[in-house]
């Protein structure tokens, strides 16, 4: 086998095999990975996301994981595109960026 002169990035923990269980809680978790996507990937609701990631992980490890998705405006798309719609205005007006 010839190698190649190109570098190869090893990464620790490599995106599991779509469709998979593990695939659905890696993307639970993932902050950029909405519901929406993993509804439309694998056809589970948030509802039934919850409940594999409820019965997979430690109480305490769900419970960390809820509160941080429920806090995350990412996680969700109408809460994502409501939070921009607030931010924009802000932007425009240069709000943010004077501190």
């Amino acid at each position: 086998m010839k190698k190649s002169h190109r570098a190869t990035t090893r990464v620790k923990k490599p995106q599991p095999e779509a469709n998979s269980l593990n695939w659905i809680i890696w993307a639970a978790w993932a902050d950029r990975i909405t519901f929406e996507e993993i509804k439309k990937k694998t056809g589970k609701s948030e509802s039934e996301v919850v409940r594999i990631m409820r019965r997979s992980l430690k109480a305490s490890s769900f419970r960390l994981w809820r509160k941080r998705v429920s806090s995350k405006s990412t996680k969700h798309r109408k809460k994502f595109e409501y939070s921009r719609k607030q931010i924009r205005p802000r932007i425009k007006n240069k709000e943010i960026l004077n501190w």
